[in-house]
């Protein structure tokens, strides 16, 4: 396996976590009453799916 491959699928699980850890905070802020957590959370999840969308862009292919 390659070195670009092997970044791509880093890149992957990388997005995968942050969206993860994102959902996790807003659900985490929701059941303990903290909007900040849940603010954060979902400034996480936007931010992790337009950089990933900006990269698709730029590069004319999938992640």
């Amino acid at each position: 396996m390659g070195i670009k491959k092997m970044n791509k699928y880093i890149k992957i699980i990388l997005s995968i976590l942050a969206v993860l850890f994102g959902l996790f905070l807003i659900v985490f802020g929701g059941y303990d009453d903290s909007p900040g957590a849940q603010g954060l959370g979902l400034i996480l999840v936007i931010t992790t799916v337009i950089i990933v969308i900006r990269s698709r862009k730029k590069n004319n292919n999938p992640l």
